[in-house]
């Protein structure tokens, strides 16, 4: 059977802020809330892949936002899919260049194909078509930008919504004063675990860009399916002031709602565990979702993430920086 060379790309990682691409493949010209931070995430993720990119976009907040009235802020290929498919469609785009390759037609480099789906459309309604396509094999970067709700048509509550939160389907009152009742799904390990062809898993948060840029380029060298799960404060949505994105990624972490880690050949390696962690009310009270909450319930969220921590205590092997570039003489 002939051999195909599909020209698959590698990239470098990216060693310091100095040495970061510096062409913009999100440029101005969406319609974002103030301090959004699926916007950022998506500009950093578009950074680290580069030109050669076509990015499929599921019906969600950043597409709505970024296609209106037939302008985009892509400056590579982009195509919106329904908010059920976005795994469909990338399956169907990474074959069909493939056919082109076997047949001749195509000798360009093989091009990154990235999902940008919000949880909705990966891990609810989503799920079905990004589980296929990561069980087929495919050669895409499935990526779940994770504002926690479906905050385009509302801030309805979704899969990840984190409990205790008020949206428009979980109001507080008196029958149910904490809200949402429900833990949240954890979307790694629903793909970890029940897809063998799986090569690369990680988490990002956009309070820490270096690394998520490093996850998309180690995401994008593997031969076959990835998976990135991204934290995207959403100040509409958390209701929080725009100008603290930043300070809630990073107070995600720093109080244990949220972990940085990657998984790859079993082995999960973590970054940036802090060496106490802050208490989960430091990082709520911040968040209007939150406001109504009693004691009693933020207790019972700090016991859902105590266990978490101690799961990432069990597993922890930090990753080491990139070396910095030696400085020339």
């Amino acid at each position: 059977m002939k051999t195909i060379d599909y020209k698959k790309q590698t990239f470098e990682p990216v060693k310091s802020f100095r040495g970061a691409p510096k062409e913009e493949m999100y440029v101005p010209g969406h319609r974002t809330c103030a301090g959004c931070g699926p916007a950022l995430n998506y500009r950093l993720v578009a950074k680290a892949a580069g030109r050669n990119t076509i990015f499929v976009g599921p019906t969600g907040c950043m597409y709505v936002a970024n296609s209106s009235y037939l302008c985009t802020p892509y400056a590579v290929s982009w195509i919106h899919a329904q908010i059920t498919n976005g795994g469909a469609v990338a399956s169907g785009i990474e074959a069909a260049y493939k056919v082109l390759m076997r047949k001749g037609k195509y000798d360009g480099p093989f091009p990154n194909i990235i999902v940008m789906a919000g949880d909705g459309g990966s891990v609810d309604i989503g799920l079905q078509a990004a589980s296929a396509m990561m069980y087929r094999g495919h050669k895409v970067l499935f990526v779940c930008y994770d504002n926690e709700a479906y905050a385009n048509t509302g801030i309805q509550t979704s899969p990840t919504t984190p409990y205790g939160a008020n949206t428009t389907f979980t109001p507080p009152g008196k029958e149910i004063p904490e809200g949402k009742r429900l833990f949240p799904k954890d979307p790694p390990q629903l793909f970890i675990g029940g897809h063998p062809l799986l090569k690369y898993a990680a988490t990002t948060c956009v309070a820490y860009p270096l690394d998520l840029m490093n996850k998309v380029r180690k995401a994008l060298s593997q031969d076959g399916p990835t998976f990135l799960h991204m934290l995207c404060p959403c100040p509409k949505g958390w209701k929080f002031d725009e100008k603290l994105t930043m300070d809630m990624g990073k107070l995600a972490v720093e109080t244990g709602m949220w972990s940085l880690y990657e998984w790859e050949n079993d082995e999960y390696k973590y970054s940036h565990i802090p060496k106490k962690y802050k208490p989960v009310g430091e990082y709520m009270k911040h968040q209007g979702r939150f406001s109504h909450l009693t004691e009693e319930h933020i207790a019972k969220m700090q016991a859902f993430v105590d266990q978490k921590i101690r799961k990432v205590k069990a597993q922890a092997k930090p990753v080491a920086a990139p070396a910095p570039t030696p400085k020339k003489a």
